[in-house]
């Protein structure tokens, strides 16, 4: 009795062994940090970050991403700062990508061991730009982005002129920072360079017009898409339809979980007749 039930269990370890493991989730889950932060004050936003960002990787997250400007509170759009002056930014509000508050936020990724986005003011070269950072969960540089497009309501960034994909082991991303979404060549450049996922930091104009927008430039290049505001957050999928959003104007965390379909990813992007297009390159 003793020997054949002692088969049995061996004929069921054998037959569990050959059996495949039980996949993990496909995909990443997304944290969409729809938080505000107060004006001047780096330290106690990025303590407010960090809390949040426990809180999203508590709950499973994998990619985690704050507003346009989060670390200083944004305050470099002179309609949100009257009277800004050019010396005081620099010296208050902006800092190097290797500064203090940025190699916080680095650490806190490797800590987490989670992907993580913030916006900042950033010294280079000795200019400052509106600019938003990612780290991996091994600590490490994964984007660096700077905003390209504005209304002109940013008197002392410099604007970037550069839109990098980044390859992940979750697919390739690129990013945008709030007014750079208005223009459509900058998402299509994203997508014709590879991007399944695009981040969308920002602080400005959010609202029915721009979550249609917002789906609309998800479903026209066939991209995943991340709109991350203080008081609004979208998760769009490549098919322009909503995943996850915020509930009211709280402070919160959005979560989503992500894919790339095979169906959708740059479906549109085929019928493209880019010889046609030469004009807009014109001034």
């Amino acid at each position: 009795m003793i020997s054949r039930r002692c088969g049995l269990l061996l004929a069921c370890a054998a037959l569990a062994a050959a059996q495949p493991p039980v996949p993990a989730e496909p995909g990443f889950l997304l944290a969409a940090l729809s938080i505000t932060p107060e004006p001047w004050e780096k330290q106690a936003n990025f303590e407010k970050f960090a809390r949040f960002s426990r809180q999203a990787a508590a709950q499973g997250a994998q990619v985690i991403v704050a507003p346009e400007g989060y670390l200083e509170g944004y305050v470099g759009n002179q309609g949100r700062t009257p009277g800004l002056e050019q010396d005081h930014y620099a010296a208050h509000a902006a800092e190097e990508l290797n500064g203090p508050l940025v190699s916080q936020v680095r650490a806190l990724a490797k800590e987490l061991r989670v992907y993580l986005m913030v916006g900042f003011a950033e010294k280079r070269d000795g200019k400052i730009f509106n600019s938003a950072v990612m780290f991996s969960p091994e600590g490490q540089l994964t984007s660096h982005y700077s905003k390209s497009h504005t209304m002109n309501d940013e008197p002392f960034n410099t604007k970037g002129d550069a839109f990098p994909v980044t390859k992940t082991p979750f697919g390739q991303w690129g990013t945008l920072i709030c007014f750079d979404r208005q223009v459509p060549e900058a998402a299509r450049i994203l997508a014709i360079k590879g991007a399944d996922m695009i981040f969308v930091p920002a602080w400005g104009s959010y609202g029915e017009i721009n979550d249609l927008l917002m789906r609309v430039r998800a479903y026209e290049n066939g991209v995943n898409l991340a709109f991350v505001h203080p008081k609004r957050a979208l998760l769009i999928d490549a098919g322009g339809n909503i995943l996850a959003q915020n509930q009211g104007e709280h402070d919160q965390i959005v979560l989503g979980r992500f894919t790339v379909s095979p169906k959708r990813k740059h479906s549109l992007l085929k019928y493209r007749r880019p010889g046609l297009y030469q004009e807009l390159s014109r001034p």
